[in-house]
Parts: structure tokens; C-alpha cells; sequence
């Protein structure tokens, strides 16, 4: 259940609070300040992530080898190293990869695109 829509969108919600979060990214507003460069973030979370960035915190760690990460999404895309998945497939011609940006860099081999 969805209870909560954007006034702007339509887009729902299931909880209050990232309904909120959303309508910011629509007002512009950014109450939330790093107190170390200044930058302006639409949500708490934002700004926690983004000190890490001046505290060199990497809470997000390796189990096979410890090495740290400053967002989860980083280190899922590391372990794929000790794993050896390989979950974007290519339509054209099979090959697979670990990371989506090379799939879409080398699906613009066939079509020709340039990046």
C-alpha cells in the first residue's frame, strides 16, 4: 500500500518521510548543510554519505578481503570480483560483464553509437 502521492507527480509513496524526500527533489530544497565544504543535500542520508567523503570512513567492508567501501552499491559491484558474476548480458552476442556501464559501452560496439 501506497498511501502517500506527490502533489507534483503522482508518484506514491508507502511512507511519509520519502514522500518528502521526493518533493524536494521538485521544490529545489536542500535544508540539509555539510559543515565541512558548505554543499547542500535534499536529505539526511545524502549528507551522511557525503561526509564520509571528507572523513575517509568506508563502513562498508569486503568479507573476503576486507577492503572498504564508502556505499553498499560499491562494495556489491567488488565482489562480483571474488564471485566472478557476471549478471549484464549483452542481447547481440552473449558476452557478459560484471558492471552495467560496460555492457552499455560495449553494446555500442554494434550499434555504433560513440559514447
Amino acid at each position: 500500500e501506497k498511501p502517500y502521492e506527490c502533489p507534483d507527480c503522482g508518484k506514491d509513496f508507502s511512507i511519509r518521510s520519502s514522500l518528502i524526500n521526493h518533493v524536494r527533489l521538485h521544490t529545489g530544497e536542500k535544508p540539509y548543510e555539510c559543515p565541512d565544504c558548505g554543499k547542500d543535500f535534499s536529505s539526511r542520508s545524502s549528507l551522511i554519505n557525503h561526509v564520509r567523503l571528507h572523513t575517509g570512513e568506508k563502513p562498508f567492508k569486503c568479507p573476503d578481503c576486507w577492503k572498504g567501501f564508502n556505499w553498499n552499491c560499491e562494495l556489491e559491484v567488488h565482489q562480483r570480483s571474488h564471485t566472478g558474476e557476471k549478471p549484464y548480458e549483452c542481447p547481440d552476442c552473449g558476452k557478459a560483464f560484471s558492471i552495467r556501464s560496460s555492457l552499455i559501452n560495449h553494446v555500442r560496439l554494434h550499434t555504433g553509437e560513440k559514447p
